[in-house]
């Protein structure tokens, strides 16, 4: 298993996790705001397309916030669940979409097994300290039906873990992000940077997708893996 990025004790990831959903509790109307109207349709129809089966699609939106994504999964007609720590966001999205909306912090999940054609991990992620993120995973990949997608969008760096501002996050490189995903047992599909249509040094965003092997021993990359060019 990949070594984390930092070790911290019981207390900091409390405090980690505390101090970051305080910060979108305050800022959830201003952050509402500023996002509202962001387009991520590239991301979600990343997600959908590398779904195998009939749609409509049982959907699990990790990190939903105030419900951008989870009333544009609803509205494509799949059946979306949203899953969020920051108690604010967990009432609005449910007030905007009439979905479920559980609240639950990334760090104590309880999530169902196998219930979940795909997850929309969208600017979720990186918030989860490197020493649990294996865990994490693991969980995620358990909640995932056979042969399931996991959609992550996260914020590149140079693999440094820190507080920016209120809120703490990971930012990581392609291979050290990778490695924790190949390392939790999913195999590669596909990954491309964002926004599209700039230079590389203007794409902050990493966006990376994997399945769940459908069965044990299934390779970690499927045999008509392609990048996606950037």
């Amino acid at each position: 298993m990949i070594q984390p990025l930092h070790t911290l004790t019981d207390e900091e990831l409390v405090a980690a996790t505390t101090k970051t959903l305080d910060e979108y509790q305050q800022d959830a109307a201003q952050f509402w705001g500023g996002t509202q109207h962001h387009d991520v349709s590239q991301n979600i129809n990343a997600l959908l397309r590398n779904i195998r089966g009939e749609p409509p699609f049982e959907l699990l939106d990790f990190g939903c916030g105030p419900g951008r994504d989870l009333l544009a999964l609803m509205q494509l007609g799949h059946h979306p669940i949203g899953v969020d720590g920051c108690q604010a966001f967990v009432e609005m999205a449910t007030e905007q979409t009439g979905c479920d909306v559980w609240h639950q912090d990334f760090l104590n999940l309880h999530l169902p097994d196998c219930a979940f054609d795909g997850i929309f991990a969208n600017a979720s992620m990186f918030h989860i300290p490197t020493q649990e993120l294996h865990r994490v995973l693991r969980q995620l990949y358990a909640c995932l039906k056979p042969d399931g997608v996991l959609f992550c969008s996260n914020p590149r760096g140079p693999d440094i873990e820190r507080f920016t501002g209120g809120r703490y996050g990971a930012f990581l490189e392609w291979q050290t992000w990778r490695a924790y995903l190949l390392g939790a047992g999913f195999f590669e599909l596909e990954h491309y940077y964002r926004p599209q249509g700039r230079p590389r040094a203007e794409q902050p965003w990493l966006a990376t997708l994997w399945r769940r092997p459908a069965f044990s021993g299934s390779p970690s990359r499927e045999p008509s893996w392609r990048p996606n060019p950037g």
